[in-house]
């Protein structure tokens, strides 16, 4: 992916896909296909497939791009919230579970993790999500880098669901604040 040459305002941005004018799914593309890519990896774990659930992403955002409120977060966290559904989509499909013989579960969580190359840093995710408590980092890991339902990450934890779902508003609660201040 080259590097990114012009960077269009958020506001241009979702004025251009409510309008949906095809030079803005260009911009949306260039500013945000690595990020979004990055992230999909991790929650489909093949290269290939990453690349596949990010255009199906793409075409989502476009598709109801006139969907997306300003006053619930940023065109990216809602650009995020496609991406990671579709990948979810993706990984609960028949197809997905035709091409997987078994699954094992992966819930070793440190920093060494998030400092792997991916191109979440784009956006300075990783490093905010790194200022987050371990526990709180594992649930945020399970659930919306792998895919995991909140059932499925309480059964892998050994922690009451509750916990789970504690852990995550508190995570989100967290980086809120860690992402206003930011900016």
């Amino acid at each position: 992916m080259s590097p990114r040459k012009n960077i269009v305002s958020e506001e241009l941005l979702v004025a251009g896909l409510r309008n949906r004018e095809e030079s803005v799914m260009t911009a949306l593309y260039d500013q945000y296909a690595a990020a979004l890519y990055g992230i999909l990896l991790r929650i489909v774990n093949d290269e290939e497939k990453a690349q596949d659930v990010l255009q199906d992403s793409f075409v989502k955002i476009w598709k109801s791009g006139a969907s997306y409120d300003s006053g619930k977060g940023t065109l990216f966290t809602w650009m995020l919230n496609v991406a990671r559904n579709t990948g979810i989509d993706y990984l609960r499909s028949k197809q997905h579970r035709a091409e997987i013989q078994t699954d094992s579960f992966d819930v070793s969580m440190s920093s060494a993790d998030w400092s792997t190359p991916d191109q979440t840093d784009a956006i300075g995710l990783r490093e905010v999500i790194a200022q987050l408590k371990p526990d709180h980092q594992q649930v945020l890991d399970l659930l919306y880098f792998k895919g995991y339902t909140h059932e499925q990450a309480s059964e892998l934890l050994g922690i009451p669901l509750g916990t789970i779902k504690t852990r995550v508003r508190t995570a989100i609660t967290v980086l809120r604040g860690l992402l206003k201040e930011k900016e």
